[in-house]
This record gives structure tokens, sequence and C-alpha cells, in this order.
């Protein structure tokens, strides 16, 4: 039964480290990570806040022209929920200084032979 694999402590602890990862990368624009963590297929997608991107390549691209200027944010409302041992969907907001929207992410994981790779993000904004 899924109901009794929902969180188990190791597996969120294992998700909880790559989330982290994720974020460090993410305001440091440590694009070796980030690719790194993003799982290398054409069905990985990523829905931004002004782009849509399908497939690795699409994302790779995005992530190599993007500027690395005001990346730093405060998280809140995290919420990391795991099903079994190989899959999960982290689920935040977020701010930045000089803007009062909302920033709105999540991610579903799935821990491959490699490691755990995001297979699918969406990041969209709030006024």
């Amino acid at each position: 039964m899924l109901e009794n694999t929902i969180n188990h402590p190791d597996v969120v602890a294992e998700v909880t480290r790559q989330f982290a990862r994720y974020e460090q990368a993410l305001t440091t624009n440590d694009t070796e990570v980030l690719d790194e963590l993003f799982w290398h297929s054409s069905h990985t997608v990523r829905l931004g806040a002004g782009e849509n991107l399908y497939g690795i390549a699409e994302i790779q691209a995005f992530r190599a022209t993007r500027p690395a200027v005001n990346l730093d944010r405060k998280l809140r409302n995290t919420v990391i929920t795991t099903y079994g041992e190989a899959m999960a969907v982290c689920s935040t907001e977020f701010t930045r200084e000089h803007t009062e929207k909302v920033g709105r992410q999540q991610q579903t994981w799935v821990k491959f032979a490699e490691g755990w790779r995001i297979v699918a993000a969406h990041v969209s904004l709030m006024s």
C-alpha cells in the first residue's frame, strides 16, 4: 500500500538534500548542478514564469542564456512529499527583494539509477 510509504523519513531526507542543492545552484547560477538535477530526457518539462520548455535541450539552452542577476530569494511554505522510495513532489513559494510578487515553484522528482532528478517543474508569479 502506498499510504504506508508516504513521507518515509529517509526518503524525505534524500529529497530535501537534493532540493537544497537545486536552490543553492539556482541562486548562484551554477548551471552545471542545475543541468545535473534535471532528467536528461525529451520528456522533461519546465513551465516557467515566462517560458515553456519541452525536453532537456530546451531547458539547457534556457539556463545557458538566463541572466545571472537578482537570483536571491527567500523560500516559504515549502512542502516536500515523497511517494514510495522513488517519487516526490516539492512545492514552495518564494519572494524577492524589490517586488511584491510571490513566486510559486513545484517540481516532480524521480529517483533513477544516477540519483534524484526533476522530471517536471512549474514556476509562476502572483501579484
